[in-house]
């Protein structure tokens, strides 16, 4: 399942092609920086940082790219701890993000015309506010622990099916 990056939608048997995406949570002891994404997918919700990997670009260096281009923080070790693919119900496109957990940065979080930055308390993180499946996967990345996921959205806030493993090594 996890090998190839083309799965069939269980309903109408259409192939999905997949778009790779980054998301880096930057953590310190009892913190964590989020950003209110305040335009385009997501807009309204408290999310990490990231977005899509471009033509030629690591996905590594595309995480430090939209981390800066986001928040003006730059990083020098990302851990990659996390690798979920999300479905949305009637869309043909799987996304394929890889998250990273950053637990120290560079500079000033600034907001920038995409995400305002904020510091949550780690018992205090606003998940009502967040995606759905933030909630089931947070605690593994609070624990700096890998994990491998799948969700099935119905729209942007019903999770119709999932799965979520913690494993040794991405």
């Amino acid at each position: 399942m996890w090998g190839k990056n083309v799965f069939t939608s269980g309903q109408s048997g259409d192939m999905l092609s997949s778009k790779l995406l980054t998301l880096v949570m930057v953590v310190q002891p009892g913190r964590v920086l989020l950003g209110m994404k305040k335009r385009g997918f997501g807009a309204g919700r408290w999310n990490g940082f990231g977005g899509k990997v471009q033509a030629g670009e690591t996905i590594e260096d595309a995480a430090r790219r939209e981390l800066h281009e986001e928040s003006s923080l730059t990083v020098d070790e990302l851990e990659k701890v996390g690798n979920i693919k999300f479905e949305f119900v009637g869309d043909t496109e799987l996304l394929d993000v890889h998250i990273f957990r950053a637990d120290s940065y560079n500079g000033e979080p600034t907001e920038s015309e995409e995400m305002r930055p904020q510091w949550f308390d780690s018992h205090q993180i606003p998940f009502s506010q967040m995606w759905p499946d933030d909630i089931l996967w947070f605690p593994l990345l609070l624990q700096k622990k890998k994990f491998l996921g799948y969700f099935k959205f119905q729209g942007h806030d019903v999770i119709l099916s999932h799965t979520l493993e913690e494993v040794e090594k991405l």
